[in-house]
């Protein structure tokens, strides 16, 4: 079940590359629970589809003329906050990456990744989760340097959390949503949201992908595990 109202996930796609976007809108083609309802070729086209047409999901690339894609995305959080969005990476593109985990994207997918990896990503996001592909979450983890040596340091971040809250975060870090969740520990979505909002505060996160970050840190779950 998707987030609209069980009809396929209707995605915005924006990349300034043509070939990019018919390679990516043919890769989602394939699963009859997603559909692409427009395409742009920069930020702010993007920004305007998304106003106009209120996708469950935005797929924006970084890199984009008129407004780049995460000040596309950071438009998109402010104006239509129901619309999840998902950045497009390719590995040159490391810090650009860091900077989205600061501003609450919902997910970051390799342009040239496992197409099943891009339509994971896509429901995982529109029903409310975090994911990150697995070699972008290595990657991510990577670029704050040694993990060996960051592990104890994440898992003394993670003392605090009740045995139940930890549970919740290894299940944030392999990409659930609440529903999720909830299904799999036997509890109601309110109590879940309860736990996360208690989650996020105590580790001093902002949003699922850091928190998903973390969890990977600390060993809680690998990437893509």
């Amino acid at each position: 079940m998707n987030a609209d109202m069980g009809g396929p996930v209707r995605v915005v796609l924006a990349d300034d590359e043509a070939m990019i976007r018919a390679g990516v809108r043919a890769i989602l083609a394939t699963d009859p629970g997603i559909e692409v309802i427009g395409e742009a070729a920069d930020g702010r086209a993007a920004v305007d589809l998304v106003r106009a047409h209120r996708p469950r999901v935005a797929l924006l690339d970084i890199r984009m003329p008129r407004l780049d894609g995460l000040s596309a995305a950071a438009e998109i959080r402010r104006l239509v906050p129901e619309t999840a969005t998902v950045m497009l990476t390719t590995f040159g593109e490391d810090d650009h990456v860091a900077r989205a985990l600061g501003h609450g994207a919902s997910g970051f997918l390799l342009k040239a990744g496992d197409p099943r990896e891009l339509i994971a990503g896509v429901h995982a996001v529109a029903d409310g989760g975090a994911y990150l592909s697995p070699r972008v979450a290595r990657r991510v983890i990577e670029l704050g340097g040694d993990r060996v040596a960051r592990r104890p340091v994440a898992r003394d971040r993670l003392a605090g959390l009740t045995e139940r809250e930890r549970e919740v975060l290894a299940l944030v870090g392999a990409g659930l949503s609440n529903a999720e969740i909830a299904r799999r520990l036997y509890l109601v979505e309110g109590t879940v949201k309860s736990y996360l909002t208690s989650i996020f505060t105590r580790l001093e996160v902002r949003n699922r992908v850091q928190a998903a970050i973390l969890a990977y840190e600390a060993g809680l779950v690998e990437p893509g595990g």
